[in-house]
Formats: C-alpha cells, structure tokens, sequence
C-alpha cells in the first residue's frame, strides 16, 4: 500500500516512537513541516457564519381577550423545534415601521359593500399611519391589481380607495400571495389585511402556495371577513375556514364584520398592531436540514388557560428570492 507520507531519513517511525512514551502531535508537526512550504505554513483561514436574526412578534390576552400588555423579556420563552433559545431583542410595542397592504375583495358577492369598504378603510388609514409607515392598496376579483404603491400620503391612499371597481370572479389566494411577495421587499413589520367574504373562485394559486409566501415573507395576515349576516345561506364557510388559518398560522387576527362593522374590525387590528411585542433570537442548536422551523412562545410563570399567546407558526430556513 502507497504510504502517506514518504519515509524521512533520520526520523524514527511512528510505531517506534510511541513504543517509547512519545506524543504523535511532537513529531509529526515538525516532521510535516519539511514538506510544506513555508509560506503556506503561515496562512490561516477565518471561518464566517451568518446567523440571522429571527423576529416573532407576539400578541399576548388574558382570558377575557383583553390585551397585555408590561410583559417583561424574562416572563417569555422561545422555542424553535423544540430546542430553547436566548432571547436577544426584546421591545414592547414596537416603533419599528409597519409596512402594510390593504387588500380589498370587488368581486360581485361583495359589491354591496364595496362603498362601505372603502369609507371605512379610509378612516383606518388615518387612524394607523405614522411617519414612519407605508402603505400599499390592491384590489381583487378576476385579476389582483394595485391601485396604488407603498407610500405614506394619505391623500393618495384616499384616491386609490376611490377607484375600486367590481368583477365576477374572485382571486383571493394571488392576492394573498402576490401581496406578501411585493410586502416581502420590504424591511419593517409587514401585514396584509384582506377584506373578503374567503370565496376563491380563480384558482391559479391554491391555500398551501399562498400561506408559504406569507410565511417566507414573514406577513402577518389579517383577515376581515365580511359575510352574510343571515344564517349560512350564501356563505363559503371554507373560504372563510381558510382565511382564519391563514391569519393564525401568520401571527395575525380574523375580525367578522358583522361583530359591530367594519370600523370595529379596523379599530380592532389598529388596536393589536400597537400592542405587540417583539422577540428576536439568534438561532442555536438548529436541527440539521430542516427546511421549516416551527416556534413556540409562552410565558412560564403562568397557569395553564391564564394567556392565549399568538404569532407565527414558524419561519422558512431558504432565503427569499426577490427579482
């Protein structure tokens, strides 16, 4: 067998010398040192690991859906696969820029409502917009458009909310996604607040497809559903199924607009954006190969049934692609 190395005359074999009490790292380093020039001896390599910052926002209610609020970083844990984490960032309701699109359903089985939608989402932008935030306004039936860019004016916002126009069919799961993908360029807390009764009827991106890019996004949905007030009659009691899951998988809300109106629902998510916390880790112990990372928050010191704490499932290891 070709040895590994070729015999040195004047250097005893490896066998010999350990026969006699002596430590292999004592020769081979000097050994090896002939063999390597000199120049390479003397380079050494920095190894550089990236470890992002991962941020939950948490929204914590007693059991009576009162906000929480003057929580304090020890009373939380974080979770992530199971394996604890140490919490590096901690805010309570956070001056970090909102960057938030209102996404409104034209189709026809809600076009009744449509002039109620839009005064209504115009008392919101009012109420919610800082100096430091933005906001982006879509519509959607048969096609997802958007009326205006992310800015902070409201005067424009208030023109785009002018300009609704109805359709047929209704595209919600695009504008779920095309949303959070156009949210996703984006550096501060993002949220989507969808405005429809949940019914999909185009087709060309499905629930699973839709949630994903939220997720990788890290958008926070919220959905305002606004249905029937009758009974079941002429409700898509699935799509409605969907847009709750959708919100609670995302670290957001659903609001039912007949429960006290569309200014209700809004005051309501204006409400829960402003009391949130933030909770940012570097990730440790990560399980190998994992493509999905599920997070768990809770706070130890209370009883079982004391909070009902909400934020997102978890979060998309691959980063996003942008083009």
């Amino acid at each position: 067998m070709m040895r590994l190395f070729p015999r040195l005359r004047g250097v005893p074999s490896l066998a010999r010398l350990m026969r006699k009490g002596w430590e292999p790292a004592i020769f081979l380093v000097p050994a090896l040192a002939g063999l390597v020039p000199l120049p390479l001896c003397a380079q050494s390599t920095t190894l550089h690991v990236d470890v992002k910052l991962v941020s939950v926002f948490v929204t914590v209610t007693d059991k009576n859906g009162a906000i929480v609020g003057g929580l304090k970083r020890d009373d939380f844990a974080v979770f992530e696969d199971g394996r604890p984490q140490q919490i590096a960032v901690f805010d309570r309701e956070s001056d970090m820029p909102l960057d938030l699109t209102l996404a409104i359903d034209t189709s026809g089985s809600v076009a009744k409502d449509m002039g109620a939608e839009a005064a209504a989402a115009r008392r919101f932008v009012h109420a919610i917009l800082r100096p430091q935030d933005q906001m982006s306004v879509l519509q959607f039936a048969t096609t997802v458009q958007q009326l205006t860019p992310f800015t902070n004016r409201e005067a424009q916002i208030d023109r785009a909310l002018s300009d609704l126009r109805g359709d047929w069919a209704t595209a919600l799961y695009d504008a779920i996604y095309q949303g959070s993908d156009k949210l996703g360029t984006k550096q501060g807390r993002k949220v989507l607040v969808v405005v429809s009764d949940g019914d999909d009827t185009v087709q060309s991106t499905n629930y699973a497809q839709a949630l994903a890019e939220a997720l990788r996004n890290e958008v926070m949905i919220y959905s305002i559903i606004d249905v029937p007030i009758e009974a079941s009659a002429g409700r898509d009691l699935g799509g409605e199924h969907a847009l709750i899951t959708l919100a609670e998988q995302t670290g957001g809300k659903y609001f039912y607009v007949d429960q006290g109106g569309l200014d209700k629902a809004f005051a309501q998510v204006s409400d829960d954006l402003r009391t949130q916390y933030l909770l940012g880790y570097y990730p440790r112990n990560q399980v190998p190969g994992t493509d999905f990372h599920r997070l768990n928050v809770t706070i130890p010191r209370a009883a079982p049934g004391d909070f009902n704490i909400r934020h997102k499932t978890g979060y998309y290891a691959d980063p996003v692609s942008n083009n």
